[in-house]
């Protein structure tokens, strides 16, 4: 299997306009274009049924407490978690591809629809969480939305697509269901998978190399 994302070079610096927010001018975060990225895909093993697609950020703090904090940086041995941005479950095995934008094309505070769309069947993806306490941002966030990882982060974030041929045409998955549910509900039907990586960072101090 072959995995290709439009913008940046496997491994390298993720453009800003696939990002939820960027450095500000004279402010720590402003708000990106949050456009999802054109996918495509090739050399499907031959009895795939269905695809899968999980795009996750491996390097988000496991607690809170320095998150965003103009006093102090997040330690870079801070024990670190996964962070879901995209699951999208149920892909037509005759489709090759996804166009840029068709998963998110800027920001929508409050969420966005989980459920069927022209691709597959869209997760919620973790700033349902993140946002769960902000009045203003509270909501389901359904399908894409980029990385914005903390502006004072001492260390850049690794970002992976993964994408999974499953022998199944559906997973059986509704509803806000969220990456960790897709993941478990592919154990045992997935055929095979790639991977496509890419770098971010919210902090001016620790560029990405």
């Amino acid at each position: 299997m072959k995995l290709k994302i439009t913008g940046w070079n496997d491994g390298g610096p993720i453009a800003a306009r696939f990002a939820f927010g960027k450095p500000g001018g004279d402010e720590p975060f402003a708000p990106s274009d949050n456009l999802s990225p054109a996918v495509s895909w090739s050399d499907l093993p031959a009895d795939t049924k269905s695809l899968a697609l999980i795009f996750h950020d491996l390097d988000v703090p496991s607690k809170p407490d320095d998150v965003n904090q103009p006093d102090r940086q997040v330690p870079a041995d801070l024990p670190r978690c996964p962070f879901y941005h995209w699951v999208l479950v149920d892909i037509p095995a005759e489709l090759t591809g996804i166009a840029e934008a068709a998963g998110s094309e800027g920001l929508v505070g409050g969420g966005k629809p989980v459920g069927p769309t022209a691709v597959g069947i869209a997760g919620q993806n973790d700033y349902t969480g993140w946002f769960a306490g902000d009045p203003d941002m509270a909501g389901v966030y359904g399908g894409y939305d980029g990385p914005c990882p903390p502006w004072n982060d001492s260390i850049f974030h690794n970002y992976i697509f993964t994408l999974y041929a499953l022998d199944v045409p559906s997973l059986g998955l509704s509803g806000a269901f969220t990456g960790a549910d897709a993941l478990a509900a592919m154990e045992g039907h997935v055929l095979g998978s790639a991977a496509y990586a890419g770098k971010y960072s919210m902090n001016p101090d620790v560029p990405v190399s």
